[in-house]
């Protein structure tokens, strides 16, 4: 199987057949992806490895220039999950990578210590946040509560936010920054969480919770400090979760904003994306929203974006698709298979996490962690 898109378009094959020298116009993104290109290995000097998140630096700052792909990792070097405690730094410009970060595998200031998930941003300020959902056995038997951490563009920790709205950060994160204010969504998908060995008698699997939520987080970046948590909100929650042995835990993921302030949550156990209105400035929870597009082409969605036509993209967990959906019609318009590694059933299961757009907006990152690699989707 190849990396290319997994079906014709009715009129270009129609096209095909009377000779016809044209093509039907791309209805988003996606389609218009041709090449997968293997940049770096997300493998850090101590062996931490299973890469998560992908963010596209948004400024020059500290170690950090203008557009450098910085990655985290989930997993040791033993290859528990929970434990990974390093970002990597990609430098699109010389192909060179990096060690960013080295974080202490227990860390005071966060329960539970250090487990580097999804949710990870950098703001234009140049302070970077990400999220721990910690283990000391790699399930969610021995799971902290996590915490978000506060990095300087150096790779050094100031602060450790962590409270009773917060529970394993999970997704990735959806951001509007301004500079001196941001606006953050971040899922939580810790909240009374078992480890995997309970089983719930019906299904055989661990048992399903739906306590998850979507906390907001208004920021105010004063100069020369560290941000500050100035409010936060629950806009979100009863989403499912439960604990997995294979993938830690499964719980909304995916998190992108709309041009219109709604905010899209991908829920991979009911297979879903959901819509949340007004999330920039409700202050109460719409529960979990309106059910954007189910089924079809999804298949535990996970990792999501934003493209600049409106559209969604969104990765498959239990395949090596990426979808692309219009929420406002509610339709899924195109699916490509971009991991297609014939040691997993289906082709890609569970290799596919992260995923960024990239800065000239016609092409996105992402990362295998079969083969704990960063690749970039693009157009030539």
């Amino acid at each position: 199987m190849n990396r290319f898109a997994s079906r014709v378009l009715p009129g270009l094959a129609l096209g095909l057949v009377f000779g016809v020298a044209w093509a039907a116009e791309p209805k988003g993104l996606l389609e218009t992806i041709r090449r997968h290109e293997t940049l770096t290995s997300s493998v850090a000097d101590n062996g931490d490895l299973n890469p998560y998140a992908v963010v596209v630096a948004p400024v020059s700052a500290g170690k950090i220039l203008k557009d450098d792909v910085l990655v985290d990792n989930f997993n040791n070097i033993s290859n528990l999950q929970g434990t990974g405690t390093t970002i990597i730094d990609y430098r699109p410009s010389t192909k060179q990578t990096t060690l960013f970060a080295k974080l202490p595998q227990k860390l005071a200031e966060c329960p539970g210590g250090v487990g580097l998930t999804t949710a990870m941003t950098m703001l234009k300020s140049g302070w970077i946040l990400v999220g721990s959902a910690p283990s000391t056995d790699g399930t969610t038997a021995t799971k902290g509560d996590g915490c978000i951490i506060v990095l300087d563009a150096n790779g050094q920790m100031v602060a450790a936010w962590s409270g009773p709205t917060i529970n394993d950060p999970w997704g990735n994160m959806a951001v509007l920054d301004d500079g001196s204010s941001a606006t953050l969504f971040i899922s939580m998908a810790g909240f009374g969480l078992p480890g995997p060995d309970k089983l719930d008698p019906a299904t055989g699997f661990p048992v399903r919770l739906h306590q998850a939520t979507v906390l907001r987080l208004n920021l105010r970046i004063d100069a020369g400090k560290s941000p500050q948590i100035a409010a936060q909100t629950v806009v979100a929650d009863g989403f499912s979760q439960r604990a997995d042995r294979d993938n830690f835990l499964l719980g909304p993921t995916g998190l992108a904003l709309g041009a219109d302030g709604t905010l899209y949550v991908t829920d991979g156990l009911d297979n879903l994306i959901v819509a949340i209105p007004d999330a920039l400035t409700r202050t109460t929870s719409a529960g979990t929203g309106r059910v954007v597009t189910q089924g079809g082409l999804l298949s535990w969605p996970l990792a999501m974006l934003y493209t600049p036509a409106g559209h969604l993209l969104v990765c498959n967990g239990k395949d090596g698709q990426v979808v692309e959906i219009d929420p406002v019609a509610g339709k899924q318009i195109y699916s490509q298979w971009i991991d297609s590694d014939q040691a997993q059933s289906p082709p890609g299961n569970g290799d596919l996490f992260g995923i960024a757009l990239t800065p000239d907006g016609e092409g996105f990152y992402y990362v295998e962690d079969d083969m704990n690699t960063l690749v970039l989707g693009k157009r030539k």
